[in-house]
C-alpha cells in the first residue's frame, strides 16, 4: 500500500498532467450549446402537443427533456469554472442566461460551488455547496430530535425527491448561506428571479397557465432529482476520503474523494461526462467534452474511485462518516460502533 505522501505526490503529478486539456474549443462549445438548447425546445413543444393525446406520452417525453435541461445546467456549471469559453465575460453571461432556464442564480451558485471545490472532503470546512454529512460521533452526540432530523434529511425520498424540488424551486430564490456577503448575491438572485418571472408569464400567455405547468413541472422535477443524485454519488461512495484540516490535502481529496461514476455511454453523454468527477476536481477548468480525452490518454485513471451504475445504488444507505474506520457507514452500521466511537461529555455538551 502506498504511503500518504506517495498518494499525495501522485495526485499532484496528475493535476499537472491534466492541465494540458484546459483549452476550450469555441466551435465545440457552441455545438454543445446548440444541441442541448435546441433539443430541449423541440422536446418541450412535443410535450405541449402531446397533451392532446395523453398525459402519459407527455411524461414519457419529459424524461429526455429533463436530460437536456440537465445538460444545460452542466454547461452553466462549466461556465462557472471558466471552462466553456476562453473569455470570462462570455462564460459569465451565458451562465447567467442559462440560470433563467435552470432556476439557478449563477453568481450565487458559482460562489458556493467554488467553496465546494476548495473544501471537498474537509471535515472542518463542511456546510456550503455540498451534501450535508456528519460523523458517527456527531450523530451520537445529538438529541433524539437532532438524530431524527438528520435521518429525515438523509432519507432517499427527501434526498432525491422532496429535497431537489425544494432547492431549485424555493431555496435558490434567495442567496441562502450568503446573507453576509454584501449586495452581489442579492443582485444575482433577484435579477434571476425577475427574469424567471417574465419568462413564466410569457410562456403562460403563449400556451396557457395549465399547459405550461403540465409541461414544465415534470421536466424541472426530474432534472432536479437526477442532478442531486449525480452530485450525491460524486462524493458519497465506498472508498471516498474525508479528513480534518491537519490531514487534508486538496489534490488527494480531488482524486480519491471524488468518484469516477462509470456510466453507460448514453447516460455519460446526457450527463456531460460529469461522472469523470475525479478528473474534474483535479482541474475544474477542463471543458466537459475534453474529460474523456484525459481518460483515453491516462487509462490508469479509469479504476481510480470507480463506481458503476449498479454499485451506485448501494450508496443510498451511506449516511455517516466513521472517523475511526475512515469510511462512510449506514445508520445500522453506526449503531454497532458505540465502543469504537464513545461519546464524551464534551461532545454531548456541544
Amino acid at each position: 500500500m502506498s504511503s500518504p505522501d506517495a498518494i499525495r505526490a501522485e495526485a499532484r503529478s496528475l493535476a499537472q498532467f491534466v492541465m494540458r486539456y484546459r483549452e476550450p474549443s469555441v466551435p465545440r462549445s457552441l455545438f454543445e450549446l446548440a444541441v442541448s438548447a435546441g433539443a430541449l425546445v423541440i422536446l418541450w413543444v412535443a410535450m405541449w402537443l402531446s397533451l392532446g393525446i395523453g398525459y402519459w406520452l407527455t411524461l414519457l417525453i419529459a424524461v429526455p427533456a429533463a436530460g437536456f435541461l440537465m445538460r444545460l445546467f452542466l454547461i452553466q456549471h462549466d461556465c462557472g469554472h471558466g471552462a466553456f469559453f476562453r473569455h470570462r465575460a462570455l462564460n459569465d453571461w451565458l451562465g447567467r442566461s442559462l440560470g433563467i432556464i435552470t432556476l439557478t442564480p449563477y453568481d450565487v451558485w458559482r460562489r458556493a460551488h467554488a467553496v465546494h471545490h476548495a473544501t471537498t472532503g474537509n471535515l472542518d470546512r463542511r456546510g456550503m455547496g455540498d451534501i450535508g454529512t456528519i460523523t458517527v460521533r456527531e450523530y451520537k452526540a445529538r438529541s433524539w430530535l437532532g438524530r431524527l432530523a438528520y435521518r429525515i434529511y438523509r432519507h432517499p425520498i427527501v434526498m432525491f425527491g422532496i429535497g431537489p424540488a425544494y432547492v431549485f424551486i424555493v431555496q435558490q430564490r434567495l442567496p441562502m448561506g450568503m446573507m453576509r456577503d454584501g449586495w452581489r448575491p442579492w443582485v444575482s438572485s433577484l435579477a434571476t428571479n425577475a427574469a424567471i418571472a417574465i419568462a413564466v408569464v410569457l410562456m403562460m400567455w403563449l400556451v396557457g397557465p395549465l399547459h405550461f405547468l403540465l409541461v414544465q413541472t415534470p421536466i424541472v422535477l426530474a432534472a432536479a432529482s437526477i442532478g442531486v443524485w449525480l452530485f450525491y454519488v460524486q462524493h458519497q461512495f465506498e472508498g471516498t476520503r474525508w479528513a480534518n484540516n491537519d490531514g487534508w490535502d486538496f489534490h488527494e481529496a480531488a482524486l480519491h474523494g471524488s468518484s469516477h461514476y462509470d456510466l453507460p455511454p448514453v447516460l455519460q453523454w446526457f450527463t456531460a461526462n460529469i461522472g469523470l468527477h475525479h478528473i474534474h476536481h483535479l482541474s475544474s477548468r477542463i471543458p466537459y467534452y475534453r474529460l474523456p480525452q484525459v481518460l483515453r490518454d491516462r487509462p490508469d485513471l479509469a479504476d481510480v474511485s470507480r463506481v458503476t451504475l449498479l454499485q451506485s445504488l448501494a450508496t443510498v444507505r451511506l449516511a455517516l462518516w466513521d472517523e475511526e474506520g475512515q469510511r462512510l457507514v449506514s445508520f445500522r452500521e453506526a449503531r454497532n460502533l458505540g465502543a469504537a466511537n464513545p461519546v464524551s461529555p464534551a461532545d454531548t455538551a456541544a
